[in-house]
């Protein structure tokens, strides 16, 4: 119980490192591939990434430590299971609850969500799914049989060439299952409206928000471990603290000197660009109106915030004014849109003209 435990919250862990890593990209495709988030497709992908990683600590997990280590068996005659049953149930019983019963049973559904997603999420049909859980099975499978590759010296669990059968009928019929989920809502294709301008909501606008602070973020880190690890190779005799210090900086630049960039370029934050939003014409002229962006949004804020205090401060200011904004009105447009009398519309709408902003504004 213990072990299943362990690897459950491993593969929840996992999934959860890959859906941040994944965050913003998974945001700026489904706007554009589905013209819109929704929160089944988000969990339904969130779901799919733990168990993606679920899927190797179940079958793999826990490795044996070398003191127990015990070269397991292997099984090599097809449909062995069939006789095991029968004798299983003969001794037991029990049709159902029976361990070798249990064991069949939790190969094929171990598999089932793999041919479900495929087709849910992918828009693969039966064939693939086969193929796929046959394929990964095998994999799996292959692992355990050359002790995951030669790092142990025989099979630390059972190669079975029942536990492939089953597997891919476990795909095949999570991809039958899948039918139940209706049509518009499977596959990876562009929507038919996906280039339809929706309006532009404070739920909306806050995705956005979200995505720019878990880039400047990972970005921040991506560099700063980098830079700390070149640092370490480099200059062996430096303090901890002053490689630590000079990483963080390097990565805080980093991320604010890209989202300058991008704000500078476009007009529009990378959060901006995900969620499909731009700001109206206001009444600041262009070279004026970008810069005030970035210094509004989450680059600004990661300067501000790896100031020495006092200054610092100033970050604590910009968040709360900017969480506070976002509720006023309900496009969410913020400091940005305050400062420069902007609203925010989809970007897939027709450009407003300076004449036919200042007449809405009246309005």
């Amino acid at each position: 119980m213990d072990n299943i435990v362990g690897s459950g919250l491993l593969a929840i862990v996992a999934g959860a490192v890959v859906a941040v890593l994944a965050f913003v990209p998974f945001v700026a495709i489904s706007y554009r591939r589905r013209g819109r988030l929704t929160v089944g497709r988000t969990l339904l992908w969130a779901a799919a990434a733990v168990y993606f990683w679920a899927i190797w600590t179940y079958t793999l997990i826990p490795v044996p430590a070398s003191e127990v280590y015990r070269c397991a068996g292997v099984n090599l005659h097809p449909f062995a299971f069939v006789d095991e049953v029968r004798s299983a149930v003969a001794v037991s019983g029990r049709y159902l609850t029976d361990p070798v019963v249990l064991q069949v049973a939790l190969n094929v559904l171990l598999f089932a969500p793999l041919g479900f997603f495929l087709r849910v999420l992918g828009g693969r049909g039966i064939l693939i799914a086969v193929l796929v859980g046959f394929a990964t099975s095998g994999v799996i499978e292959t692992t355990q049989l050359t002790g995951v590759w030669g790092i142990f010296p025989c099979a630390y669990r059972v190669f079975d060439v029942d536990d492939l059968l089953a597997n891919t009928v476990g795909a095949l019929l999570g991809s039958v299952l899948a039918f139940v989920v209706p049509a518009r809502h499977r596959g990876g294709e562009k929507a038919p409206d996906a280039e339809t301008p929706r309006p532009v909501t404070r739920r909306r606008r806050l995705l956005g928000v979200v995505c720019d602070v878990v880039g400047v973020w990972l970005v921040g880190f991506a560099v700063a471990v980098v830079v700390q690890a070149v640092l370490v190779l480099l200059g062996g005799g430096a303090s901890s603290f002053s490689t630590e210090t000079v990483a963080s900086l390097s990565g805080t630049v980093a991320a604010a000197g890209l989202w300058l960039g991008v704000v500078l370029a476009t007009g529009r934050s990378i959060g901006d660009l995900a969620t499909r939003v731009r700001f109206t014409n206001g009444v600041l002229p262009a070279w004026v109106a970008r810069p005030l962006r970035f210094a509004t949004g989450a680059g600004a804020y990661a300067i501000l915030e790896a100031l020495p205090v006092p200054w610092s401060l100033l970050a604590v200011v910009v968040a709360l004014a900017t969480a506070a904004l976002l509720l006023v009105w309900p496009d969410g447009r913020g400091l940005t849109g305050w400062i420069g009398r902007r609203r925010l519309v989809d970007d897939r709408a027709g450009v407003v003209s300076p004449t036919v902003d200042r007449v809405a504004r009246v309005r």
